[in-house]
């Protein structure tokens, strides 16, 4: 029902190679299809889509600089998975590698490609779009060998697929459980890089959280965010990344500041499975010296990366560091990272969304009429004054996301009616374009 390398996947992952007992199931098989096959294998279905619509081919992958800053993140977190992996096997520690599939996985579908999707649907074939595809495209190929020895049917078949992007004559090896395995390029890993894209992943998810509190949908822009962080170069690192962040949260201008203390309230808790187990009885006395910490004990004790208390030394592994907002602040934290947003709405940021939201709209009715993704179209249009306003002043962006080339008023129009909002009722009819 779930295929041989669902099965391998399971077992790996269960108590039987560490010689613990097992209990079967069906819902543990299926697990790893949801969250490894299927988003690895939709991963490759995205670029063979888009590669085919541009007749790429994989030429010179290795020779060009990696200028893209999300290009070189899922380089280095390529090379950071490719040396753990190693590091767990040699070891036997086979039960460790497919969590660390799992967080690649999830780093590869759910944050690389939905970041970089506008780079592939861009016209033509610039610099920028040809490296998102040689990135993909070497992230793909190195990742599907990593993964032979655990999933050997999927990553057999895609390694075949990927040959077809490869120039005449195809040197590589005819199997992909003939290539050697792929080994860590040291000189790729940026280990800030990789703190400051978790950080930025920590951003986009407070802010989502903000949204959702006070009821405002990412579709509408927002004037201005905040970051808060004490770490300057953490900071300026996570600013290298403000384009995507602006994206993903919709808001027009990012701001950052170290002064924390303005904003949260820095809390302290033990690690109470691995404290508890090490101290027993004692726990408790620990307990609440750890929850005692002062604010400027706690900044030491993160920039030390330890701490001493009645003789004991303790890590950031048995002590863990909260931030919450401070009372009468907009922040919102976690662990790593606070933002503040600036939720306050104009009529232009209003009138914005809705254009955003007309996108939408259109989106969704060219998968409704089957159109491919790199047909070009034509609206008829019509309704309220509103409505109209909206779509002229924004048509630009409305026709770049939707690859309308023409737009036209229409009292006519009503194949397909939207209704935006309680007073916003939009007509359209929508065909391809002469191309």
């Amino acid at each position: 029902e779930y295929g041989a390398d669902a099965l391998r996947l399971y077992l790996i992952n269960s108590g039987l190679v560490k010689a613990e007992e097992q209990r079967f199931t069906d819902s543990g098989v299926k697990e790893m299809v949801r969250r490894v096959l299927l988003p690895w294998f939709n991963s490759f279905k995205f670029l063979q889509t888009y590669a085919a619509i541009d007749n790429w081919q994989a030429t010179d992958i290795h020779k060009d600089v990696v200028e893209n800053i999300v290009d070189q993140w899922i380089i280095s977190k390529l090379q950071t998975l490719k040396a753990n992996v190693a590091r767990e096997m040699s070891e036997y520690k086979l039960y460790n590698v497919v969590p660390a599939l799992f967080e690649f996985i999830e780093d590869l579908t759910n944050w690389y490609i939905r970041l970089n999707r506008s780079r592939f649907w861009a016209e033509g074939m610039g610099d920028d779009k040809n490296a998102a595809f040689k990135t993909l495209y070497l992230v793909l190929n190195e990742l599907n060998i990593s993964l032979a020895p655990f999933a050997p049917f999927l990553s057999e078949h895609i390694y075949q697929k990927l040959g077809v992007f490869m120039p005449e004559p195809d040197d590589r090896p005819q199997s992909v459980h003939l290539c050697s395995y792929p080994e860590a390029r040291e000189d790729y890993m940026q280990p800030l890089l990789e703190a400051a894209v978790a950080r930025m992943q920590s951003i986009i998810l407070l802010g989502r959280q903000k949204r959702e509190q006070v009821k405002i949908k990412t579709k509408i822009p927002l004037a201005r965010l905040t970051i808060i962080h004490e770490d300057q170069d953490m900071l300026d690192e996570i600013s290298r990344l403000e384009g995507y962040i602006k994206s993903e949260l919709n808001v027009k201008t990012v701001n950052y500041t170290t002064a924390e203390d303005e904003y949260i309230n820095l809390f302290a808790k033990p690690n109470s499975p691995i404290l508890g187990k090490r101290f027993g009885k004692e726990f408790k006395t620990f307990k609440a010296l750890i929850e005692n910490l002062s604010v400027q004990q706690l900044k030491q004790f993160q920039e030390d990366g330890g701490i001493t208390l009645d003789n004991e030394q303790f890590s950031t592994d048995d002590i863990l560091v909260f931030r919450e907002a401070k009372e009468g602040t907009e922040a919102v934290s976690d662990r790593y990272i606070s933002i503040e947003l600036d939720t306050r709405l104009t009529d232009e940021l209003l009138a914005e969304g809705q254009a955003r939201e007309i996108v939408n709209r259109i989106q969704k009715t060219r998968k409704d009429l089957n159109f491919n993704v790199a047909d070009r179209i034509n609206i008829n249009y019509f309704g309220s004054d509103e409505v109209l306003k909206i779509i002229e002043t924004h048509r630009d962006y409305i026709g770049k996301e939707t690859l309308c080339i023409d737009f036209k008023v229409d009292e006519n129009a009503g194949q397909h009616v939207f209704e935006l909002d309680e007073s916003i009722e939009l007509h359209m009819d929508i065909e391809k374009a002469d191309q």
